[in-house]
């Protein structure tokens, strides 16, 4: 359906660019099962994680299951808000404290994607916690 074809934008091999330009990593997304977006990223540090995207028709919601190499899990979901993929969800730290997190991915005239990754503080307020900017590598 076209709601499985939403988050298509993202598909590709990837350069990753700080805000001050500088490189942050390379993510390629590729299709896998039919209608899965599998995604592999990794940094020039050493860090690496994944994910599997997927429209789940029956909730009409993007979910993303993200996991890395320091054995984070992360998941999300959401859907398309204005031509942006936005996807949220929440981890519990050790502490038992809750932080939100928001993923927004925003396709550029250029065909260049924007990452977006926002989550809250200790005092509930949205902070930056990475921004992306994503040049097709392929």
């Amino acid at each position: 359906t076209p709601e499985h074809h939403a988050f298509d934008f993202w598909l590709g091999s990837w350069q990753v660019h700080k805000p001050d330009g500088t490189l942050a990593g390379h993510n390629r997304i590729e299709r896998a099962y039919g209608c899965v977006l599998h995604e592999q990223y990794s940094t020039p540090k050493g860090y690496s994680g994944g994910s599997f995207n997927l429209y789940d028709a029956s909730r009409k919601r993007w979910h993303q299951t993200w996991v890395d190499n320091t054995g984070t899990l992360l998941l999300l979901e959401g859907g398309l808000r204005d031509g942006s993929m936005v996807l949220e969800g929440q981890t519990t730290g050790a502490d038992a404290a809750v932080t939100k997190h928001r993923i927004t991915w925003t396709p550029n005239p250029d065909g260049s994607v924007r990452q977006h990754w926002q989550s809250t503080d200790a005092q509930g307020q949205w902070t930056t916690a990475f921004d992306g900017l994503y040049t097709r590598d392929d």
